[in-house]
């Protein structure tokens, strides 16, 4: 089968590959890039563990191919971390918060939550609701994912996070 080379910008660094027009972009950014954050789940669309941010907006790596993302602007789990290596605002609060259990489900989810965030600065619980209603989650019940979510949009507001009264 003929090769395709792209490029495209993973993480604020440029990498490029030859690759088989049928690859989907989770196995490259996990086989060639060796980026192993990005989670494999059910390969359908349906779980969103493979979440990552590309141009802007959340993609399920999982269904797209990778000769799609040449040119792109890509985020992992591995590039959410500060500049100085110290966890983001989502990964304080998924920690903080109890955000995760097994972990499986939580690269997908905290990069839906990073574009989540961006799309609305201070949202209410409904709005996180449904923007990680993609996403799904097999330990925690959810809970702990909203208030790792509200926890890192006090903290990017500048605001005290204050948990509301069970």
């Amino acid at each position: 089968m003929t090769k395709i080379h792209v490029t495209m910008t993973v993480n604020g660094t440029q990498v490029d590959g030859l690759v088989e027009p049928r690859m989907l972009l989770v196995h490259f950014i996990r086989e060639n890039l060796q980026l192993t954050g990005t989670h494999i789940g059910c390969e359908t669309s349906h779980c969103g563990a493979c979440t990552v941010d590309l141009d802007g907006m959340s993609v399920k790596s999982c269904t797209m191919f990778v000769v799609q993302a040449d040119g792109a602007n890509i985020t992992t789990i591995e590039g959410m971390a500060n500049a100085d290596g110290t966890l983001s605002a989502l990964q304080e609060g998924f920690r903080m918060m109890h955000g995760l259990q097994c972990g499986f489900c939580t690269p997908g989810m905290i990069m839906r939550a990073h574009r989540l965030l961006k799309e609305h600065p201070n949202p209410t619980d409904e709005e996180i609701r449904f923007g990680i209603s993609g996403n799904l989650c097999r330990c925690t019940g959810y809970q702990n994912i909203v208030k790792a979510i509200q926890y890192a949009a006090a903290k990017l507001n500048g605001v005290e996070f204050k948990e509301a009264a069970e």
